[in-house]
């Protein structure tokens, strides 16, 4: 299970933190608060400010950290069983991790909705719109299209509860990395592995903790690091980073972590400038038409 602390060593910037030039950026939206660019009802009326962002974030701009590269090695060395993150970047798709070992509990930027007549739009249709700074309108019927992530108001994957029904009980360690666990229902999946299976934690501060409200509401348990009766549950304090590299020296995978990190940054630059290479020599058929009639 991951959350957004795997992708912070990628450079992806903390919307929510006042004085970012990000958060700075969008003041002039007037939001009632940051998260309301993730809010469907607050994208309908207004979706321009979650475009602004899109385009900070949009996959294809970072390259995967350590920590998405060691979920790759656990899925080469015939350990993963999936992985289930809260991440709308792809970087797990970047980092080489197949699709179907990947639930995107919150949605994914790779096809697009109209979210008035439900057309699909591609990855790339998508990605030119919000380079070219407009709201993306559906070919169709003109409504607005929408990535299909998922907004605060909606709900998620049916992917997401078909694969947690299955794999969970099949679960005989399970990993959470760079998650804060407050947000429902991705955090109450630590309470359906079994009850002997480990949980290590690897996070910048304790999360999960045992929750005696959220028991009652039968929405788990959660974490149980210090009590007498505690056999399983383990917090690594730290970065994401640090703990897989350490995991990956105790594994004896140290050095070949190391080694595909460094490959694959170096596949994904010379990637990423062949693509802008491309992109200078043939501009898009919307920018070659502004062009002429300028």
């Amino acid at each position: 299970m991951a959350g957004a602390g795997i992708s912070t060593a990628a450079g992806i910037p903390d919307f929510r933190s006042p004085g970012c030039g990000l958060y700075s950026n969008l003041q002039k939206y007037k939001l009632p608060d940051p998260q309301a660019i993730f809010e469907i009802g607050f994208f309908r009326q207004n979706p321009q400010p979650f475009f602004t962002l899109a385009k900070e974030l949009y996959p294809g701009s970072f390259k995967p950290t350590l920590c998405h590269y060691f979920i790759r090695l656990l899925n080469e060395k015939g350990l993963l069983l999936r992985h289930y993150t809260q991440n709308i970047d792809t970087l797990e798709r970047v980092a080489g991790l197949p699709a179907e070992k990947i639930v995107e509990a919150h949605g994914t930027f790779h096809t697009s909705h109209c979210l008035e007549c439900k057309h699909e739009y591609t990855v790339d249709w998508m990605k030119e719109r919000i380079f070219s700074d407009s709201v993306p309108t559906c070919e169709k019927c003109d409504g607005v299209v929408k990535p299909d992530i998922v907004f605060f108001g909606e709900d998620l994957p049916t992917r997401f509860f078909v694969c947690a029904e299955k794999d969970f009980p099949k679960c005989d360690l399970l990993i959470i990395l760079g998650s804060s666990l407050t947000v429902q229902p991705f955090a109450s999946l630590i309470d359906r592995v079994p009850k002997v299976c480990p949980r290590l934690l690897i996070n910048r501060e304790r999360a999960g903790h045992r929750d005696w409200v959220m028991a009652a509401l039968q929405m788990g348990r959660g974490l149980d690091f210090d009590s007498r009766d505690n056999f399983r549950d383990v917090a690594w304090l730290g970065s994401c980073d640090e703990g897989c590299q350490m995991l990956a020296d105790k594994l004896g995978w140290g050095d070949e972590l190391r080694k595909l990190v460094v490959d694959e940054h170096v596949r994904i630059s010379k990637q990423q400038n062949e693509t802008s290479k491309r992109q200078t020599e043939y501009p898009s058929e919307k920018k070659r038409a502004e062009s002429e009639h300028q």
